[in-house]
């Protein structure tokens, strides 16, 4: 790892289901939590715990987090297009399913999210992802710890 701080958790947190377990985690590993959001949200309590407000506008949050991510910091987002930009800098993205997004796997993702757009568009698909379920839940607790012990390991 670059420079002398210890690794962030950055979540895209407007929408994120996995905000309370993410702070538990992270406390357990003496690491900082930094939840980026359009509008004012409980947030869960524990020392190293910020809530980032950044308005309104459109991909604002997305912004933020881009602007403010560091080689080896933890990004949690359901975002493509925002794990699309994070990876260049170094950051380890997950999804809060549990997914991970690698600069091996992103290039399939978007097109993958491209195609499905695509569909709804021409009504051929309806609905959206699945419900968040307890599997998903545990899947993401997983990766999470994974990735942390991964980074913690690398420096």
């Amino acid at each position: 790892m670059t420079g002398s701080s210890s690794p962030a958790i950055l979540v895209d947190a407007d929408g994120c289901p996995v905000k309370r377990e993410i702070v538990r985690v992270a406390l357990r590993h003496s690491l900082r939590v930094t939840l980026v959001a359009n509008t004012r949200m409980r947030v869960p309590e524990g020392a190293g715990v910020e809530l980032v407000i950044v308005g309104g506008r459109f991909d604002a949050a997305d912004d933020w987090i881009v602007e403010h991510v560091r080689e080896d910091d933890i990004v949690v987002t359901g975002d493509i297009p925002l794990a699309s930009r994070c990876l260049p800098k170094g950051a380890r993205v997950i999804d809060h399913r549990g997914g991970a997004f690698s600069p091996e796997s992103i290039g399939g993702a978007l097109a993958s999210r491209e195609l499905m757009s695509h569909l709804r568009d021409m009504g051929t698909l309806t609905g959206g992802p699945a419900a968040f379920q307890g599997k998903d839940k545990s899947r993401f607790l997983h990766r999470l710890d994974e990735t942390i012990v991964a980074v913690l390991r690398g420096r």
